[in-house]
């Protein structure tokens, strides 16, 4: 547990995938590194504050994220309950791997259908965003396309001639 950032914040560290770390810092820290303070009207501030537990004799934090933990006026203190377990690393890395994608697949469809920009510049445009260098424009666009195949998929597909 480390006490730094305004006014003495609890704060703590978890492992995510490089690429979602870029992405929070980016949306939250405005690129700029450091802990993440998530906003309380936020699904995952409270997932935080629901997973947070007292800390072992032995816990230490590591992680490539740090982040400012929920304090609310009744309930869990942050200085007692400040440690998340593998099992909750995992949760939030899913919810903010979630939040991601959905954030990118509408940015997309909106930008194409509305807009009438590419894909391509598209997910530059959200790379730049949160300044995400971790994974490739490729590997954006790719996951777009299955998403795309999976929830616009066809009753029936056409039958092939030579």
């Amino acid at each position: 547990m480390s006490k730094t950032y305004s006014s003495m914040a609890v704060t703590t560290k978890i492992q995510v995938k490089e690429y979602l770390k870029e992405y929070i810092i980016g949306k939250f820290n405005n690129c700029v590194e450091g802990p993440v303070r998530f906003p309380d009207a936020l699904d995952l501030y409270h997932v935080i504050w629901d997973l947070l537990e007292k800390r072992s004799v032995n816990a230490i934090d590591t992680g490539n994220l740090e982040i400012i933990l929920p304090k609310r006026d009744c309930g869990k203190a942050p200085e007692v309950y400040n440690y998340l377990g593998l099992r909750s690393q995992k949760v939030i890395e899913r919810r903010i791997n979630t939040m991601m994608w959905a954030e990118l697949h509408t940015l997309l469809d909106e930008n194409k259908h509305e807009h009438g920009i590419n894909y391509i510049l598209s997910v530059h445009y959200f790379m730049r965003t949160y300044a995400i260098d971790s994974i490739s424009e490729d590997a954006f666009l790719k996951n777009f396309y299955r998403w795309r195949d999976k929830i616009r998929r066809k009753n029936k597909k056409r039958a092939y001639s030579r």
